[in-house]
């Protein structure tokens, strides 16, 4: 029987096997590249994630932890989402956008887990994909997160990630997750995660990547498709620990603007 080969990263072919051992090699990179990576929404329960999840939906984390404190003050039980004042809650969530969309998921949230689950938030992604305003990406943050369930988390960085890492050829979000489900061992799905979306946010940006100082070079058969020289790719590094990565990367930290620190990561 044949395995299926795909490219490598020097343009040979690449079985099955290679390609699991590749995908396994850069999940370990990944973890000493970005140890502070993490779910970025703040929450102190299940519920609280499952709202921050729904609310995260076209706009950034940012935003959501700005609005979450007020929110999760006021509306603090399933009961509590189910009986809200509509006006009251559109007011608190609009500056997450689409915000009367999202005070109807929440409500009708409410009243799903108090008719269905007690008012409590099962543990099963069949039943959480059930519910109103949580799809299967929100049902796999809420299992990793709240109930160390693991989960793979496919969102449009982890999406173009996995695509340029040669880990798959896929645009749909179902078959991605299944796909490098077959990859990487069911105990990091939920941390791999995280660091491909830090790493997203980070290095590996959607229109400029930065190859040159990227801890995953010589095993991404995308290397190239942003600037390689030290340099130019060390100015593309962004967050908190921009000269920490490029140190990683063999770069030296001093070619890290100031501003890169300090600038904004991506959405």
């Amino acid at each position: 029987m044949t395995r299926p080969r795909t490219a490598s990263p020097r343009g040979k072919t690449e079985t099955l096997i290679g390609r699991k051992r590749r995908a396994r090699r850069m999940a370990r990179v990944l973890a000493e590249t970005h140890p502070d990576a993490h779910c970025e929404l703040d929450f102190t329960t299940p519920l609280e994630l499952a709202v921050a999840t729904v609310l995260s939906a076209q706009t950034t984390d940012v935003r959501v932890n700005q609005v979450t404190p007020e929110l999760f003050r006021r509306y603090r039980s399933a009961a509590d989402y189910a009986a809200a004042d509509r006006s009251e809650m559109e007011t608190l969530l609009r500056p997450t956008g689409f915000f009367r969309a999202k005070t109807d998921s929440l409500i009708k949230l409410g009243q799903a887990l108090l008719d269905r689950h007690d008012g409590q938030l099962p543990r099963r992604l069949e039943e959480l994909v059930a519910l109103p305003g949580i799809g299967r990406k929100t049902a796999n943050v809420i299992l990793g997160n709240a109930f160390d369930v693991p989960g793979i988390t496919v969102d449009t960085h982890f999406r173009r990630l996995t695509n340029r890492f040669g880990w798959v050829d896929e645009k749909d979000p179902v078959k991605i997750e299944f796909l490098v489900a077959e990859l990487i061992e069911k105990r990091d799905w939920t941390m791999l995660s995280h660091r491909v979306i830090f790493h997203g946010r980070r290095v590996c940006h959607a229109l400029k990547p930065a190859c040159g100082a990227c801890t995953l070079a010589s095993a991404c058969p995308s290397y190239g498709t942003g600037p390689t020289e030290a340099a130019a790719a060390a100015k593309l590094l962004k967050g908190p620990r921009a000269r920490d990565l490029a140190v990683a990367a063999g770069v030296d930290p001093e070619l890290v603007p100031v501003a890169a620190v300090l600038a904004p990561e991506e959405a």
